[in-house]
């Protein structure tokens, strides 16, 4: 009989996918939302309950997990910023590593899981899309750290489940801009834009993504899993489908090389996850590009 955990901390619920990962799960679950902000954006608090944490504190990230005892962790904490962690190593370290000591740490002492979100940026991008078993070879500090992460959690002895995925992008409140809110932002005060026309992805609708983690708490899934839209596209013609579907000016995008951009940290060029485990033992099927914008369009009002 498959059985689904009772309690779920949420680490970085106010972020985008911490948001989504809140709407889904409460049906079913009791929700625990950590983040840095001392009060919560959302008012139902029913099946939700929240409480002010920094991951990086590891006498307060044991303290409250010792509290709540949850049955799962959920981490989708971290420092994001890729050319941000290569001018801040410390920092990026500090969370992205630090902070996944700790719940690691704490999960133990209750004998929780912990689902801990990666990126495709563990790897190089030279031989995309990439299966879950394939050799992570990370360019940046960031796809360092996010890897150092993961290999804490399969050294650590406890339960858990590692979450690769990419180019996430939705709509929230208050969340900070993604790559289509900010595009829509740019092309409706007619700005010009250059997109790059040489980093292959796939592009992950956050509500998506949440709908097949939680797959994985019902169904008990550990290990690695690649995890993001089906459709395999570069950057510069995402951009061109967005533009079209919200109907806005597709001459205003141009296309550009990686190289040609002033970024401090190596981007992974022909990356791509291929979805065969994560489909399969999920019985989950990821959308594709147009199929997400529609989602996210309602959810705009659009």
């Amino acid at each position: 009989m498959i059985s689904s955990p009772e309690k779920v901390l949420i680490t970085g619920c106010h972020g985008l996918l911490g948001q989504k990962l809140v709407g889904v799960l409460k049906a079913t679950h009791r929700i625990y939302g950590v983040d840095l902000g001392t009060s919560t954006i959302f008012s139902d608090q029913t099946s939700f309950h929240y409480f002010p944490l920094d991951i990086t504190e590891e006498k307060s990230v044991k303290e409250l997990v010792r509290v709540i005892k949850p049955d799962v962790i959920i981490n989708t904490a971290a420092y994001t910023d890729v050319d941000g962690c290569e001018k801040s190593p410390e920092l990026c370290f500090r969370v992205n590593v630090g902070g996944v000591k700790n719940l690691v740490q704490a999960a133990r002492g209750v004998g929780a899981r912990v689902v801990q979100l990666s990126s495709d940026y563990v790897f190089d991008g030279k031989r995309g899309p990439y299966r879950e078993e394939d050799t992570p070879n990370p360019l940046g500090v960031y796809g360092k750290s996010k890897l150092k992460s993961e290999k804490i959690l399969q050294e650590s002895g406890i339960s858990y489940t590692i979450i690769r995925t990419m180019i996430l992008y939705g709509w929230a409140k208050g969340v900070r801009a993604n790559f289509v809110t900010w595009l829509m932002d740019r092309l409706k005060y007619g700005e010009m834009v250059r997109i790059v026309d040489d980093q292959e992805g796939n592009p992950t609708l956050a509500d998506d993504l949440a709908r097949a983690i939680k797959r994985v708490l019902i169904l008990g899934r550990s290990g690695v899993y690649h995890m993001c839209g089906r459709e395999r596209t570069s950057r510069y013609r995402f951009a061109l489908k967005i533009a079209r579907f919200f109907s806005l000016d597709c001459a205003l995008i141009h296309p550009a090389k990686t190289d040609e951009l002033d970024q401090k940290a190596k981007r992974p060029l022909k990356s791509g996850f291929i979805l065969k485990k994560a489909e399969g033992e999920l019985g989950h099927k990821f959308m594709n590009v147009e199929e997400s914008l529609k989602v996210m369009a309602s959810q705009m009002g659009c």
